[in-house]
């Protein structure tokens, strides 16, 4: 009669189905997962802004608001005042700082449409204001 010989090989088809499988669901799922708001930290220390910088506030979608000094009320505008605001600053002075800031829980994209429109606009020194601390804004 004849000896039976022991397999010493590991068998991986049963592996390669299971890996094959999980590739399927993540394939699947991975369009299905909604990207959130980044909340963007806060930075450290900083100075205070510039005393003649005017500060564009924004505290929710589409509103927009303007301070012109640091101790003056902000006052809310629309879209064509404030293209026309700064265009009299920028008028006044070429060099005319900005300080863009937005509340933490807006989406990105309403920060980035204040900057690019202040750019066509032909603001050269424009800014995000931030808090110091973790606090945030």
């Amino acid at each position: 009669m004849r000896q039976r010989r022991l397999m010493n090989q590991i068998n991986v088809v049963p592996y390669i189905d299971v890996m094959l499988v999980l590739l399927v669901i993540f394939m699947v799922t991975a369009p299905m997962v909604q990207p959130g708001n980044i909340d963007v930290p806060s930075a450290g220390p900083i100075s205070a802004p510039p005393a003649e910088a005017i500060v564009i506030e924004l505290e929710k979608r589409n509103a927009i608001a303007i301070r012109k000094t640091s101790n003056a009320a902000s006052r809310p505008v629309s879209s064509i005042e404030f293209q026309r605001v700064v265009k009299e600053a920028l008028a006044a002075n070429p060099e005319q700082p900005f300080l863009v800031a937005a509340n933490k829980s807006l989406p990105y994209q309403d920060v980035i449409d204040i900057l690019e429109a202040a750019r066509q606009l032909g603001v050269k020194k424009i800014s995000l204001q931030t808090q110091s601390g973790a606090a945030g804004r």
